[in-house]
């Protein structure tokens, strides 16, 4: 996932990044010389601020160093100790997006310039549509496995590109789904009937349309694997697919066309919108 550390070592609450990640870095960094200037501010030592809020000498020394991402409980805590009026509470976001894995941040830069998201899936349901149990359930399955807390950081990173369905003005989505991810009940039952009612949710919006390419289809123009097409503000389009750990912009000309032409034979091939979650409805019934 382009990401080399494994969550938090020892349970304190704090991450090391990926340091060939320059921009993750960079936050981290600055977060660490403003942690660093209100306590000495304040006039206290790194091991008087660890101790009046519960890390150690060489965890704050870390944090300062920009080496380890400080926990939203440790920028807290700073933050009433030190007196900083907010200014630390307010890092939060910022070190919570430091976290995600790069390719993460930069796939969300670019949904959030699109006026219009096209993609289709054939393994799993779309990120942009899944539940948090059933993301977590996906994330659990990776071999070899995820830390507990590395798993909760990639949830928390794809629930975040979910804001998108509520930006304004809204972008247009067009969704086609595999049958097979309708039915794969990855996670068990419970979590499989939660997904489909999600699904069933979101495609009543209307700036969302959602297909689903049934198995018995003869013809089909998405043999060669799930990818995804955004159309930007300024008019450009790009498209990006991901397989086996490995995530690729599509930008040239010629590539995006052939993707475009690819979708639109997809989409043809596949059910109505309507149809779609009439189909939905009855694999939830079933499940």
């Amino acid at each position: 996932m382009g990401v080399t550390g494994q969550g938090p070592q020892n349970g304190d609450g704090m991450e090391p990044y990926d340091t060939d990640d320059e921009e993750s870095a960079a936050v981290l960094r600055t977060v660490g010389r403003i942690v660093k200037m209100c306590r000495e501010r304040a006039g206290l030592t790194q091991a008087e601020l660890g101790t009046a809020i519960g890390y150690s000498e060489e965890q704050v020394s870390s944090v300062e160093r920009g080496r380890r991402a400080p926990s939203p409980g440790f920028l807290e805590a700073a933050d009433r100790v030190l007196d900083a009026g907010g200014l630390l509470i307010g890092l939060k976001k910022d070190v919570e997006q430091a976290r995600y894995p790069k390719k993460v941040r930069d796939l969300a830069k670019l949904e959030a310039e699109a006026v219009e998201l096209c993609a289709y899936a054939n393994s799993v349901v779309h990120g942009l549509l899944q539940t948090p149990d059933y993301a977590r359930a996906l994330y659990g399955m990776r071999r070899p496995p995820f830390s507990e807390e590395e798993v909760e950081r990639l949830v928390t990173a794809r629930l975040a590109r979910q804001e998108l369905f509520d930006r304004q003005p809204a972008p247009v989505f067009s969704f086609v789904q595999e049958e097979v991810t309708l039915r794969r009940p990855l996670g068990g039952r419970m979590v499989m009937r939660k997904q489909l009612e999600r699904l069933l949710e979101v495609g009543t919006r209307r700036n969302v349309e959602i297909q689903v390419m049934p198995t018995d289809r003869e013809d089909h123009g998405g043999l060669a694997g799930p990818f995804q097409l955004l159309r930007l503000k300024e008019g450009d389009t790009v498209g990006h697919n991901e397989a086996h750990l490995i995530s690729r912009l599509i930008s040239h000309p010629k590539e995006v066309q052939l993707a475009e032409i690819h979708y639109g034979i997809i989409r043809a091939q596949a059910l109505t919108p309507r149809e779609s979650l009439a189909f939905i409805e009855k694999v939830l019934g079933e499940t």
